[in-house]
């Protein structure tokens, strides 16, 4: 819905189900292994699963919700504010109107060269000078989940370009992806993918996402809610 400054990093990975944007895939476009700094806006949750991140949405958090929109599909309940959590929140919060989860894993859909190609560009998330941000949660439609591995690959990058497109926009956007079908079927989506960006790449940000949303992998996009952040 994966981690200098130029005018690119990824335009739909974090928009992949896997990949960016989340944007779902199951792969990892930005970047594979992008990790908060310590001094970042993420609380400190239940430590159950160290890859395991929480989203609260609600009327805490160091992040405004500026802007909200289904792209595809239901929306979520309006939020003023979201909680970033490194670990298991064990209940909803006092005004919490909806609580996602995702856990980081291996990077899928990609070659060896490719991912030594994004090792090289990405930065870590929570760069002081990263002030906007977006979360993107997608859901896939029981298409994708049907076709064998290689023909999700072949969509993923040889028709979509998912990262190839998503490198012309590194250094300046940071994402990391998390996996929601990991911790069963009741979560509402595969993909939460978290990007985060300085202000001046903003446009950039907007060029990357429409450009992944108008591969062929997006026509198994089943559900899609694009959130923009400020702090």
């Amino acid at each position: 819905m994966s981690e200098s400054k130029s005018r690119r990093q990824f335009i739909a990975g974090a928009l992949h189900g896997t990949a960016v944007l989340g944007v779902a895939a199951g792969a990892a476009i930005l970047g594979a292994g992008n990790t908060y700094k310590a001094a970042g806006p993420i609380q400190k949750g239940t430590e159950v699963n160290p890859r395991l991140f929480t989203f609260v949405g609600g009327k805490v958090g160091a992040w405004s919700i500026v802007q909200v929109k289904a792209v595809v599909g239901d929306p979520l309940p309006v939020a003023e504010r979201l909680d970033v959590v490194h670990g298991a929140v064990p209940a909803a919060p006092d005004g919490a109107k909806w609580v996602l989860r995702g856990v980081t894993s291996n990077v899928r859909y990609i070659t060896r060269a490719e991912q030594d190609l994004l090792a090289a560009k990405e930065v870590d998330l929570g760069q002081p000078e990263a002030t906007r941000a977006a979360l993107i949660p997608i859901k896939k439609n029981a298409a994708w989940w049907a076709l064998p591995q290689d023909k999700r690959r072949r969509i993923f990058e040889e028709s979509s370009c998912h990262i190839k497109t998503g490198l012309e926009y590194l250094p300046a956007i940071a994402r990391r992806l998390h996996h929601c079908r990991d911790l069963g079927e009741a979560e509402p989506f595969d993909f939460l993918t978290w990007f985060d960006y300085a202000p001046e790449h903003a446009q950039a940000f907007e060029e990357l996402v429409a450009e992944l949303r108008a591969t062929e992998e997006w026509k198994f996009v089943g559900r899609e809610i694009d959130m923009r952040l400020a702090r």
